[in-house]
């Protein structure tokens, strides 16, 4: 398999692997880091044990 390369479009960045031609065979987005989006506030708050309902009820 060849190996991936990272693409930064201007928008987003993808990550690609490309075919014995050049091609692009295989594209995968990048999203953005973890860490960066725990540095920004919510825009509302949950109310306590919301979250868990949510996951159990495939809400998200």
């Amino acid at each position: 398999m060849s190996k991936r390369e990272l693409i930064d479009t201007g928008t987003d960045k993808r990550d690609v692997r490309r075919d014995k031609d050049g091609k692009f065979k295989e594209s995968d987005d990048v999203s953005r880091s973890l860490s960066a989006d725990a540095r920004h506030d919510a825009k509302q708050e949950a109310k306590p044990g919301r979250a868990i309902r949510a996951i159990a009820s495939n809400d998200i």
